[in-house]
């Protein structure tokens, strides 16, 4: 699963995978394989390098997408954002301002490509088709703008939350 991390301001992408019991971490450029064993609630034991991590998650608000973390002594703020929610949320206020990165929901196969770079969109034009368990899916615009980036080309293979196309603010 792809995710952006904020962690004590800094951003961060994430990578997360579960493969036989164990996890495998992408933060950036850098991998770990852990286990993480819950010890009791909001606290877990997190098995590394032969080494054994007590870490404490306690959520800050009710949505579920920020926490502080402690960990080796340190509290750490953290901003867990799934960039699949911003693409699905097209109301966000998020959208309006700035480059809006519009993401594959799943794993799939992309069918057709709908606009080049530089080409002026409305809020809900369609850029890329792509199909995942054979049913096709429409990526649109969540904003009107103008097409800065399309990183796909019909018969790429994506993945979930993998960046197909960034829209910017229409000059």
């Amino acid at each position: 699963m792809k995710l952006k991390a904020s962690v004590n301001d800094q951003e961060h992408d994430l990578i997360v995978d579960e493969l036989n019991g164990k996890v495998r971490v992408q933060i950036d450029d850098r991998q770990y394989e852990i286990e993480v064993h819950s010890s009791e609630e909001s606290s877990y034991l997190v098995f590394a390098d032969r080494e054994v991590y007590d870490c404490r998650v306690e959520p800050t608000n009710k949505s579920r997408d920020h926490f502080v973390v402690n960990l080796k002594r340190s509290k750490h703020s953290v901003t867990i954002v799934d960039p699949r929610r911003l693409r699905m949320d097209e109301n966000s206020d998020r959208h309006h301002h700035g480059p809006t990165e519009i993401a594959a929901q799943m794993p799939g196969k992309v069918v057709r490509v709908l606009v080049e770079p530089g080409t002026h969109v409305e809020k809900g034009t369609s850029i890329v088709v792509v199909e995942a368990m054979k049913m096709q899916n429409e990526m649109k615009s969540p904003r009107a703008g103008i097409v800065a980036a399309v990183n796909v080309v019909a018969g790429d293979t994506v993945n979930a939350g993998e960046v197909l196309a960034t829209v910017g603010e229409a000059e």
